[in-house]
This record gives C-alpha cells, structure tokens and sequence, in this order.
C-alpha cells in the first residue's frame, strides 16, 4: 500500500513540475521590456496590477509614439532588445506583421470572443491579440460649453457649424496610430473625397492640432478648447477622473481591438507571454475598468463590473456598426494618408481656419443671392479638393515614396517625398488663396 502510495505520489509530483516548468506563466521572471504608445495613467495602473501579481517580473515601458515605436523595431531587429509592442493601431501590427518582427503566440484564456462588433479580436494567423476595443469620437468640457453656449455635438458633421470655429482640437495622424484609425475611419466611412471634404470642413474649425494624442484630452479637461476628436478612452477616463467632459461615438465611425503582440527573438518571451495571458484574465480585463482607463475589455463577462453607463459593445450593437473597417485597405495607404493630412491641414492649418471663416461669414450673408451662393460653392469646392485620387493613394510604389515619419513639424523631408509633397502645398496653397478670394467677393455682394 505504501509502495503504491509512493508511486503515485511521485508521479503527481512530477506532473506537477513538468507543468510549472513548461508554463510560460509560472516560469516567466526577470525583466520585461514593453514597447508602447500608451500614457502613463495606462502603463503605470497596469504594471503595477500585473507586478504585483508576477513579483518575479519586472516591467520596463518603453514609451514612443507608435510610428515611432514601428520604426524603432525595425532598426534594432538585427540586435532586439523588446520583448512587447502594445499599441491601439492593428494596422500598426500588420506593418510589424508584414516585416515579419513578430512572433506567434496561442492564447491560454477562455471566454474571449472571435470578434468585436464586426472586427476579429486576434490576428487569424495568431501573431497579435486583442486586449480591449477602440472606438473613435468627441469628447467635450461641459463647463466650456456652458459657458461658450455652444451645443452638444453628435456627429462629426456637427464639428463643420460655424458656431464651433476655434473651439475643436486634435491630433495629427501622422504623430498617433489612433488618430490615424480616426481619419482612416471617415474616409472609409464616407469615400475618398467626401472623407477628406468633412475632415478639412472640420479642421476649418480647428482651435489646434497637438503634438501627442493625449494633448486633445489634456486640452479638453483643462478648457484650453471645449472639443476634442478622440479615441474614446480619452473621453471615458476623462470623465470617471472627475473632470467636467462628456463623449460620444458618431454614426460614422468603427470598432478595432488594441493589441499587443511578442516580439520576435524577444529577450524574455515567457514573461511577455505572462503579461498577455495577465491582461487577458479576468483580473487583468478589470483593471481595464479603471478610473485612469477605462477600455472596453474583450471578454463580455467583466462587463458585469463596469460603472453604471460605460458603453458595451457586446450589448450596444449600435457602436462601430456603420463602418465595417478595412484594415489592408488602412495599411495599403498609411503614410500617404499620414502625409496628406499633414500638408493639407497640419502644416497650413492657419490658410484653412482663414479660408474657412471667409466662406462661413460669406454664407451667413449671402442670404438668397444667388450669385453669391454659387461663388461660395465653387470656394468650398476649392478647400475640399485632394491632390490625388484614392487609387493612387494605394498604389504600392507610390507608398513606397513616403519614408520619413515625421515626428514634429521641423523634421526634414528629402528626397521623392519631398518633391511629391512640395507639388501638394503648391496646389493647396493656391487653392486656399483662390476660395478665399472668391469668399471675400461673395461677401461683399
């Protein structure tokens, strides 16, 4: 019997080791080296959860703006150093995905979904996963707005009223992965031109575009501006931190996972790998619900300990559902896209707000003049016009061309990209000075 008893002891012992020592869970430690676009009320909420569950692992976030963050794994992949990306842009990881810097991981949690709203959660071929949903919105500061006596706004079309002129700010694409998610969603939303003709109608508008994401957030609460186009957990945490803001998704816009991934030949997979399964538990899917978050989780269960009001998109099938998001279509023409915003408002921003205000003062006197209101037409025509059409703007060699990642304003554009973009100013400029002229000649008819 003891014999026996031995015996079976020794080999639920030995079960017992191999599994530990095969759990990249129960095995990780050491230091584990983030990449990430996050802000700290994000990064320092979550390491301190996850530290603390995992004493062994010591978490370094390596914070870069995600086109940054892109760049930087693709110059040091010869010698890595990163162990994670994690980021909200899943066009992002599919450039990662594509220069093959990822590695493949199977996720050990249940209870997660395949989708949110229309969108997968993980990468099918299994090189990045889902921890939350995004989705894209405006926020605004409810004392400003009470004290501007500007309305509410619903809808991005909303922002193109004149009685938002120099009360909107945002980020430039170029310089956020989830700002460009937002423009990108428009013009998929809505088509090439008319994308781009509600964007510029919008930036009209425009008080600033900021240097970080988190500067529209961080305007908004402070009252620098009243509104702000933004993921919407800018708005979310905003709002559960006491500050006086409320959010809303328009009708246009999608729903997308923000993700996380294991670098390829990471210094320490285990310990990434426990950060993923971390996040994807139900532990880690609450810390979500943080004050200083607030993501949507992707396992529909913790929604059962969310704040009074907080979106669901498993329930609220309203959100994200108008725009089924192309995500090759997104990647195809990333730093064009990037690019023409840039030249188009970032960098004339000044041109547009005037020429915005000329049309919006000629309008308001225009009354029935027909005359008039033909004039205006052709001015807003004008503003609305894009450099190239959007089977340009996916062509591969000519995305080829775009190489630099601006980081500021001052950064040095050479070679083909600064010919083709010096061609672009040219054209806006004009086109700006043309509408106008013929804004201030409707006004004084």
């Amino acid at each position: 019997m003891t014999r026996l008893f031995l015996t079976v002891l020794a080999a639920t012992l030995f079960s017992i080791f191999n599994v530990l020592s095969t759990s990249p869970v129960a095995a990780a430690s050491g230091k584990l080296v983030i990449v990430t676009s996050y802000p700290p009320d994000t990064t320092e909420t979550v390491k301190k959860a996850f530290e603390k569950k995992h004493p062994s692992i010591k978490v370094e976030m390596l914070k870069k703006k995600t086109t940054a963050g892109i760049k930087y794994l693709q110059e040091t992949s010869s010698n890595n150093t990163s162990d994670m990306f994690w980021a909200s842009a899943p066009d992002a990881f599919e450039v990662l995905k594509g220069d093959d810097l990822l590695a493949k991981y199977s996720v050990k949690q249940k209870g997660i979904p395949e989708k949110v709203g229309s969108f997968p959660i993980n990468d099918p071929d299994g090189y990045y996963k889902g921890f939350a949903a995004s989705g894209y919105g405006i926020m605004w500061n409810t004392r400003y707005m009470k004290a501007k006596k500007l309305p509410n706004p619903k809808e991005w079309a909303d922002l193109k009223d004149p009685v938002y002129h120099g009360h909107v700010g945002m980020s430039a694409p170029s310089r956020s992965g989830t700002t460009h998610l937002t423009v990108e969603t428009v013009l998929q939303g809505m088509g090439w031109e008319a994308g781009w003709a509600e964007w510029k109608a919008m930036a009209g508008n425009f008080k600033t575009v900021t240097e970080r994401s988190f500067g529209v957030p961080d305007g908004v609460n402070s009252g620098q501006f009243g509104i702000g186009i933004v993921i919407d957990f800018f708005g979310l945490s905003s709002q559960a931190s006491g500050f006086p803001v409320e959010f809303v998704y328009p009708t246009v816009t999608t729903l997308v996972p923000a993700n996380f991934a294991i670098v390829k030949n990471a210094p320490n997979p285990d310990a990434a790998a426990a950060f993923i399964e971390y996040l994807l538990s139900p532990d880690g899917q609450e810390v979500l619900l943080d004050p200083k978050i607030r993501r949507l989780p992707v396992n529909p269960a913790t929604y059962a300990k969310a704040p009074k009001g907080f979106p669901n998109p498993f329930k609220d099938k309203s959100i994200g559902a108008a725009v089924k998001f192309d995500l090759g279509l997104s990647k195809s023409r990333y730093n064009v896209v990037n690019s023409l915003f840039d030249v188009m408002v970032t960098y004339r921003l000044g041109d547009l707000v005037a020429v915005t205000q000329a049309i919006q003062e000629a309008e308001a006197k225009a009354g029935g003049n027909a005359a008039a209101k033909k004039l205006i037409a052709e001015a807003k025509a004008l503003v609305a016009k894009v450099p190239i059409t959007e089977a340009q703007a996916a062509d591969k060699s000519f995305n080829a061309i775009f190489k630099t990642k601006r980081k500021k304003a001052t950064t040095k554009v050479k070679g083909r990209q600064a010919e083709v973009e010096k061609e672009w100013d040219d054209m806006v400029v004009a086109n700006y000075a043309k509408a106008k002229a013929l804004a201030e000649k409707a006004m004084n008819m």
